[in-house]
């Protein structure tokens, strides 16, 4: 089929996009920049991208007439405060007059469960595009969907910075609302499977995961999943405003959207059946599987290598695979830049890292942290690695994982199996005469963050002098 995706650089549709190539479908992304849509250039060379602007006049744009479905993943709420509602209505409008000159037989529309009697601003207004688009020269399927749980969602990223941030919160009493939370690949696999499906034209749909929740539990279960405690102080009174302000400072989301989220949070979000999910034949994961699944699977359903080496002496054990996309949310990080005129040479010396040649700087600071590693019942050093000049992906490397080792894309990735009160991430990468090494360190809870600061002042002489050494030839 011949598939229009738009918000296709938004947050769902980066992630349906590899399911429908993946399915051999025929895809036209929308976007309002190109500049903006970050896939890769073997994904670009796959689909078709056209630029249009869903809020200006639809008769000066065009699509594609030879269309068969598309999706509906516009959204304005990161937008504004006081007027998304009004862009969002325009957009769909002008969605609806563009369609009408192709010839596309079903549209998906991905909205927000509204079966509370009392809606918030952001609900009533996806419930009102949900109306205009059944007005669409079209059939329409609308799946409801609460709160998403996958890394990068901004529901999602709220509840990562409050619990490992704040392992004490005084919160205001909309934590005690009830939702639904349904795992990012749950939707994908609905968004997916009604695709084309006749039972499911011209019908509005709840999906949800199997556990019906308050915003408290979902705290509380997040930090268990993540092997920490956090207490939790509910006060009566904290308006609204307050509560904006307080996800704005504490959390990486934007004022405009903490206060349009602190106004949906307030109402229930549950669905009311699982029609879909029987139609389908869809089990769903609950919760704790979703966080467990968004940490571990940054990226869903990407292809990546197998992997060759046991992998019996490290803490991530047989799931290796899962760390191959290093995160970018939540995370700490120390990035690093050098010119080089020798790719070919530094390239050698970075596969020749670890083991008898060492780290390139500070080697009786790496013993040393290999000794520590050691007495809390980590590999320490003593692995080494198999082989002088080759790496694979699953090797062990002292007390790291190789996840990824590409001498034609030039880029080694590791990931630590030493004991930190989180995950970390070693990546080195030449790109255009420059040497690139990353450490990226995603911490667990308070305790997590003080480790990083607490090692911070070594790592600017150990990463410092790694990469100055690396560029010699």
């Amino acid at each position: 089929m011949k598939i229009l995706l738009t918000g296709a650089n938004g947050y769902i549709g980066m992630r349906l996009l590899p399911n429908l190539l993946e399915l051999g479908h025929e895809v036209v992304c929308a976007v309002r920049d190109e500049k903006r849509l970050s896939v890769d250039a073997k994904t670009k060379a796959k689909i078709d991208i056209v630029e249009i602007d869903f809020l200006e006049d639809p008769e000066t744009q065009a699509l594609p007439k030879d269309i068969d479905a598309a999706y509906y993943l516009i959204h304005s709420m990161t937008s504004s405060v006081t007027d998304f509602d009004e862009k969002e209505s325009m957009a769909a409008r002008n969605f609806n007059t563009l369609m009408a000159q192709t010839h596309c037989k079903q549209v998906i529309y991905l909205s927000g469960i509204v079966n509370d009697k009392q809606l918030s601003k952001h609900l009533s207004s996806r419930k009102n595009v949900e109306d205009i688009l059944y007005q669409g020269p079209f059939q329409l399927t609308v799946l409801r969907a609460g709160i998403i749980v996958g890394s990068g969602s901004s529901s999602f990223e709220i509840i990562r910075d409050l619990c490992e941030k704040l392992p004490v919160m005084i919160t205001p009493k909309w934590v005690l609302t009830k939702t639904q939370p349904i795992a990012i690949r749950d939707v994908i696999l609905f968004l997916t499977h009604v695709l084309g499906n006749p039972g499911t034209y011209d019908q509005s749909f709840d999906i949800g995961g199997p556990d019906v929740l308050t915003y408290k539990d979902m705290l509380h279960r997040y930090a268990k999943v993540r092997g920490f405690k956090n207490w939790i102080f509910t006060v009566p009174v904290m308006t609204p405003k307050l509560s904006s302000y307080w996800l704005y400072f504490v959390t990486s989301t934007s004022y405009k959207l903490a206060t349009n989220l602190v106004d949906s949070m307030k109402m229930e979000v549950v669905a009311q059946d699982n029609r879909l999910q029987k139609m389908l034949d869809i089990h769903t994961h609950t919760y704790e599987e979703a966080i467990d699944m968004a940490f571990k699977k940054i990226e869903q359903n990407l292809v990546v290598s197998s992997w060759k080496d046991s992998i019996a002496s490290g803490q991530i054990k047989d799931d290796l695979e899962n760390y191959i996309q290093v995160p970018k949310y939540g995370v700490l990080q120390d990035k690093k830049t050098l010119a080089i005129t020798d790719e070919a040479g530094v390239l050698e010396n970075i596969w020749h890292i670890g083991g008898e040649t060492g780290w390139y700087y500070g080697n009786w600071l790496w013993k040393i942290r290999g000794f520590l590693d050691k007495l809390v019942g980590g590999p320490g050093l003593r692995r080494g690695r198999t082989h002088l000049d080759k790496l694979n992906p699953g090797d062990a490397l002292d007390f790291w994982r190789v996840l990824l080792a590409d001498k034609k894309a030039k880029r080694l990735l590791l990931f630590a199996e030493m004991r930190t009160p989180g995950e970390a991430w070693l990546e080195f990468k030449i790109e255009d005469g420059v040497l690139h090494q990353t450490a990226t360190f995603r911490p667990k809870g308070l305790l997590g963050r003080l480790y990083w600061y607490s090692v911070l002042p070594f790592h600017v002489f150990i990463f410092g002098g790694m990469i100055r050494n690396l560029s010699k030839t």
